[in-house]
């Protein structure tokens, strides 16, 4: 009976591992770099690289960007302002124009010196890191519904992968300490251990929350029971803020900001502000919305004031004192994102990613091998084999390199190219793609050799390419301080460095395998002389 229950376990582990290995690598990969995305998001843009955001007030910042939008967009339905930070030095100001009936509205946006109060000059269309944030869940190019159930079966595929795994996993603690290169599969399978057991409560945190934040949609049912009009109603009493203002046919000169904000630094002078939002700032609907930062709390929505815009007076609040229940869902989505991680932490969550990448890679890697050996030398691999070999190398080489794409096309794409930010993602996808046809042709050692010297030069030349298409390199960047921006350089060389070694070690393989095939062929002819 036990050992039926450990075939069952690992045949449970083997088949949901492998069944949509690749979603879950690219579910990981995206969710990995966008740890990073605000970062990202700083590196797209050039033009903002110099900024200091440390010498404007808050208050002022606010006072000037509402001055700015108050002139630019007086008729607007909604105003944005959203405060600069260590990750987005900017001040960012949007504005929204109501379409009409049936039409979606559309924004404005502009980001302004948090010193000097201008428009910044150069900027380019960019999705930045949100492109990856955006793509570890909604997949980019589909439905999003759809795209949302997928990353939720997958991540369910991915639980069950990780707790039947433990159960299978007789010598946890031994694996820890337990490596041997240059034995073929046994080689990847203590890759695959050590990379499991290492990260293993990260791997299970980030699975079991990633679920939790689409928990509503996996699970409707209680909140359809509770309210009325189902999750409609739990989301209008979870997010009182996010419920439609009626505009008024009666216009408003200006709104009462001095009061609603007087009001606010009084009673809460230590509050920082994340963002300020105004609806229907020219009719007397106006209602001035104000959203608190978290900091490095363990929360995932922002503390919140709401102000009538004609009187000044505090009309609601959320989540200033939330309950047990909300600290809990929240929390469990702010441990998943990372928000609350200092940049220290932030890069233990990017190590113990890369883990979960190398976990779920040695699987599919493993998986071949083992079946790649057990061919005899008369049989030819099957269709089901090819098609594993051909989606690990361009799954597990495509990405990096795709990646790099994004990177490179941010740097060399004309700056007035319309559409330019939905070009820089299809040369992502292009560039996957072609490798993707690429190993479809070539599916042997040397595939992974090549992409990975291949991968190697593209990110080893990426920091010459930003020197030369920008005004800043790595020795600069060290020598202003400019400790963000100079360590992506440095994970790029890195990067370049790891794929490196690695073709390098193929290489070494390939000579050897050749060698000994070359000697066995030579003795056979001897002794057949």
């Amino acid at each position: 009976m036990k050992e039926s229950f450990f075939r069952s376990m690992t045949w449970l582990h083997t088949w949901v591992g492998l069944l949509l290995c690749w979603l879950l690598f690219l579910i990981f990969f995206a969710g990995t770099i966008s740890f990073f995305r605000h970062e990202i998001s700083l590196w797209n843009q050039p033009a903002v690289h110099n900024i200091d955001h440390n010498k404007q007030q808050q208050q002022t910042l606010i006072e000037s960007g509402l001055a700015y939008l108050s002139s630019a967009a007086p008729e607007a339905n909604r105003w944005w302002i959203g405060l600069p930070s260590s990750r987005q030095p900017e001040l960012q100001v949007s504005h929204r124009h109501s379409q009409g009936e049936g039409k979606r509205d559309k924004w404005h946006d502009e980001r302004l010196d948090p010193n000097t109060l201008l428009p910044i000059e150069g900027l380019v269309d960019t999705k930045g890191g949100n492109f990856f944030y955006r793509l570890h869940f909604d997949l980019h190019y589909m439905d999003r519904k759809l795209a949302r159930w997928l990353v939720c079966f997958a991540s369910l595929f991915m639980l069950i992968a990780l707790i039947s795994g433990i159960v299978i996993h007789k010598r946890i603690f031994k694996d820890l300490f337990q490596f041997r290169p240059q034995k073929g599969v046994r080689a990847w399978l203590d890759a695959h251990n050590l990379s499991s057991v290492l990260a293993l409560p990260f791997h299970l945190m980030i699975t079991y929350t990633g679920l939790i934040t689409l928990i509503f949609m996996l699970f409707p049912n209680p909140a359809e029971t509770l309210y009325e009009d189902g999750l409609k109603g739990f989301r209008a009493d979870f997010y009182p803020e996010r419920q439609r203002i009626e505009a008024s046919n009666k216009k408003l000169d200006e709104p009462a900001f001095e009061a609603a904000f007087t009001h606010f630094y009084q009673n809460w002078p230590e509050q920082k502000i994340k963002r300020v939002i105004v609806d229907h700032p020219s009719n007397t609907a106006v209602n001035i919305k104000i959203y608190g930062d978290n900091g490095t709390l363990i929360r995932d929505e922002y503390p919140y004031w709401q102000y009538s815009g004609t009187t000044g007076e505090l009309l609601k609040t959320a989540r200033l004192d939330p309950s047990n229940a909300e600290m809990l869902y929240g929390g469990m989505i702010a441990v998943h994102s990372g928000r609350l991680a200092h940049p220290g932490l932030r890069w233990l969550y990017f190590i113990c990613g890369i883990a979960g990448c190398v976990m779920i890679a040695s699987g599919c890697i493993m998986w071949a091998k083992r079946i790649r050996e057990r061919l005899k030398p008369t049989q030819t691999a099957s269709f089901g084999l090819k098609l594993v070999e051909t989606l690990n190398i361009a799954t597990i080489m495509g990405l990096p390199l795709a990646t790099a794409g994004f990177f490179y096309a941010n740097r060399l794409l004309p700056p007035d190219m319309v559409a330019r930010a939905d070009k820089e993602v299809l040369v992502f996808f292009v560039v996957w793609l072609a490798t993707t046809l690429f190993t479809s042709l070539f599916r042997d050692k040397r595939a992974w050799q090549w992409l990975a010297y291949c991968n190697a030069a593209i990110w080893l030349l990426l920091p010459v390419c930003s020197a030369l298409t920008t005004h800043s390199n790595l020795i600069t960047y060290i020598q202003d301080g400019k400790w963000i921006l100079a360590s992506f350089d440095l994970a790029f060389i890195t990067t370049a460095l790891v794929f490196y070694l690695q073709a390098k070690k193929l290489a070494n393989k390939a000579t050897a395998n050749k060698s000994v095939s070359n000697k066995r062929t030579r003795v056979t002819a001897e002794q057949r002389a």
